[in-house]
């Protein structure tokens, strides 16, 4: 969001005089139409909007346009006559580059700009942004923008068939079925200038048809399925209105129960199973191609579809897998009557199970296979790699994907017809809230520069964004889907992979209009507390999703989801590699030998964050929030992440100690160790303090790798695994000398 600092460090202006109209292709001339009306405020100045009527695009910009000037007491009207100011949208696409804008006032004109549809729209979005930061119109300056990165996505597992069984995942099924939460979760997705969106499950294609040749694999009534394809179009119709692309993404070789069967084929390639044998039977190759097609064919507002090698191919070697794409999901596409775009997610396997594994023959491979394809396909190909596995948030380094370590293949030499997208996944905040934007930045700074890059997918497995299951006050609060109590999470990455320079100034105005100038620190209070996460995922090894949730401070150890315990800290591997694990730490200390100064070692990290953390407690300290629930949850969660940083400073000092007291047998390091980890467990006692009130027991799908009888619902709250935590301590005055 622009605000007028940003607004005038961008000035700019052109020598046009008149009415700027622009340029539409070969469409007719522009039929010049206005909306709505009101009054007020600016003087009672009457604004004249202008732009297509016949783009659905030029009207959604208006529409959202015209309700941030009315908002500040603009009147619009539907004469083109006797306007006070006139505000002109449109087209230029010789002038400007694919989604940039530009903002053009001269006299009583402003000329809104864009490369294209979607550029048009984000310069209607920013110019409502400075109106509802407290500008009028007659403060705007001109400016411009242009897109950083090409592609800018979220990944959106869908609660139908989803990747795994889980009531934490089932939970949204109703919530995500309404069409009212994706008019909201698409606004905000074009207001931060996001580009894609991906739905995920096993096996689409049965909820949005019935197969012309196989009508026995859907389950639904004529009547039932109509609803799920109204479903279906209305959602592609509104992402397309707002200038997104759409996608379906599934997993490999899975069919309906139903057609499973029928025929006697897949016998476990159905939900809820996911890690099967693949069945590459002639019958489901002829099944999925023709379902492909007929998807493409049936929905013209979707652009393309992601494939995946993974799930649901065990049995099956990489050279196997890559062919039966080629034969069924890539020959499905290009049979359709239309082209359409692909995501290509990079193998997971390199052996012949469903095991994760890395291999150069692998990448050759893939490699090879999607070079093949030219430019039968719209735009390059999206090659989809996990960044660090399944936990994005941790550092900016690459230190594996999916599998483990990455070789160059995939870009060296540069590829031609494909870029690479980073899948940035987030298993590890789920409830408290985040914004850390100088690591978003660095992030696409160290991992995005080279133009085979395309840029990044934003989205969780374990997790949906759709139900709010998470808030326990009855008092009124400014959200009602769980994707608006993380706006800033969503606006820090999209607005940063648009232009990684725009400033934190927009984002604190993003706190000033919810709550008013007390906010404005919320922002850098948010950026030192939630970088606890940060410090957790890049201080603790960690790969596919239940092996990490940082925000519980659980890991998945042996047969368990628990608490990570001080001794499973201690010998720990870390994510990062410039970060010292404990047993490091305390092996060389003890050798005599010492760090470089790039080497952040337990305490150094212990010390880094009490400090950030108490400096977020004191930006929120003066903040009233007795009048305000939702101000109150922002403030907790600062509070939260702030203990839970307090607690692992405690934990780490008392790991040193404890191992150099096994190690060396000095009772002031075991006394010490004590007295860390009690203090460890105080500051979990104030998380709990902070969290009871304000938070459910939440369904936590991390939970669902056992079953637990104390526990079958699969919740999740600091206080209910506060008796691990205290384990630390008896941990501590049982340890011995081990010599």
């Amino acid at each position: 969001m622009l605000d007028n600092n940003r607004v005038s460090s961008r000035a700019f202006g052109l020598p046009f005089s008149g009415v700027c109209v622009g340029v539409m292709g070969m469409k007719k001339l522009l039929i010049l139409v206005s909306v709505l009306a009101a009054l007020v405020v600016y003087g009672g100045e009457r604004v004249y909007l202008l732009y297509d009527v016949e783009s659905p695009q030029a009207s959604y910009a208006a529409g959202k346009l015209g309700k941030a000037l009315t908002g500040q007491g603009y009147e619009l009207q539907t004469d083109p006559g006797g306007y006070d100011r006139m505000v002109s949208l449109a087209v230029h696409s010789k002038r400007y580059k694919p989604e940039s804008f530009e903002v053009i006032p001269e006299g009583r004109v402003i000329t809104v700009y864009g490369g294209d549809d979607r550029g048009m729209i984000y310069g209607a979005l920013a110019l409502a942004e400075v109106l509802e930061n407290g500008a009028g119109l007659d403060g705007v300056e001109g400016w411009k923008e242009e897109a950083h990165l090409s592609f800018r996505g979220i990944k959106f597992n869908l609660p139908w068939e989803p990747y795994r069984q889980s009531s934490a995942l089932e939970q949204h099924f109703e919530t995500v079925r309404d069409l009212a939460f994706w008019e909201a979760f698409l606004d905000q997705m074009v207001e931060n200038r996001f580009n894609a969106i991906s739905l995920w499950n096993l096996h689409p294609y049965t909820f949005m048809f019935r197969p012309k040749h196989f009508p026995e694999a859907c389950p639904w009534s004529d009547g039932e399925l109509a609803e799920w394809q109204h479903f279906y179009r209305e959602v592609f119709r509104m992402a397309k209105e707002r200038g997104l692309d759409t996608y379906v993404v599934s997993w490999s070789i899975f069919v309906s129960r139903e057609f499973a069967e029928a025929h006697g084929v897949g016998k476990q390639n159905f939900y809820p199973h996911y890690y099967v044998q693949g069945d590459p039977s002639e019958l489901i190759r002829r099944y999925t191609r023709e379902c492909v097609t007929q998807m493409l064919e049936t929905y013209p507002d979707l652009d393309g579809i992601g494939l995946s090698h993974g799930e649901g191919m065990a049995g099956m070697t990489p050279l196997e897998r890559q062919a039966w794409m080629d034969d069924v999901i890539v020959a499905g596409m290009l049979n359709a009557n239309r082209r359409s775009r692909l995501i290509h997610r990079v193998p997971f396997s390199s052996g012949t199970s469903s095991d994760p594994g890395v291999g150069r023959d692998v990448e050759w491979v893939t490699r090879d296979a999607m070079e093949r394809l030219g430019d039968s396909f719209e735009g390059p190909i999206w090659v989809e790699m996990k960044f660090n596995w399944s936990h994005a948030h941790s550092t900016p380094k690459l230190v594996k994907v999916h599998g483990g370590k990455l070789g160059d293949t995939y870009f060296n030499p540069k590829p031609g017809n494909y870029k690479v997208t980073w899948m940035a996944r987030n298993e590890d905040f789920f409830a408290l809230r985040w914004g850390v934007s100088d690591f978003i930045r660095s992030h696409i700074a160290t991992n995005a520069a080279e133009d085979y890059v395309g840029g990044y997918f934003i989205g969780s497995d374990t997790y949906i964004p759709g139900k709010d299951y998470f808030t326990a006050l009855e008092e009124p609060v400014n959200w009602t889907w769980a994707f608006e109590r993380q706006w800033l999470f969503y606006k820090l990455w999209g607005r940063l992979m648009y232009d990684p320079e725009t400033p934190d100034s927009v984002f604190q105005a993003g706190f000033v209009r919810r709550y008013g100038e007390s906010a404005r620190d919320l922002l850098q209070a948010y950026a030192l507390a939630s970088s606890t996460q940060l410090r957790i995922a890049s201080l603790y090894e960690s790969s596919w999703d239940f092996t990490l949730y940082s925000e519980g401070m659980l890991a998945l150890q042996g047969e368990q989801t628990r608490y990570i315990s001080v001794d499973r800290l201690i010998n720990q591997s870390t994510m990062d590699p410039d970060y010292v694990s404990v047993s490091e730490y305390v092996d060389t200390i003890a050798k005599g030998g010492s760090f470089s100064s790039e080497r952040v070692t337990p305490l150094m990290l212990a010390d880094v964050l009490d400090r950030d953390n108490a400096e977020a407690l004191r930006l929120v300290g003066s903040i009233d929030t007795s009048e305000n629930a939702s101000l109150r949850y922002e403030v907790s969660d600062v509070m939260a992440w702030a203990q839970l940083g307090f607690h692992l400073a405690d934990k780490l000092r008392g790991a040193v100690a404890l191992e150099r007291f096994r190690k060396a047998g000095e009772d002031a390091d075991k006394a010490e160790a004590i007295a860390c980890l009690e203090a460890a467990l105080a500051h979990w006692d104030e998380l709990i303090r902070i969290t009871r009130p304000i938070y459910r027991d939440m369904p936590l799908t991390h939970y669902n790798h056992n079953s637990f009888d104390a526990n079958p619902d699969n919740l999740f709250h600091w206080a209910l695994i506060r008796d691990q935590v205290a384990e630390d301590v008896a941990i501590a005055r049982k340890a011995v000398f081990e010599n």
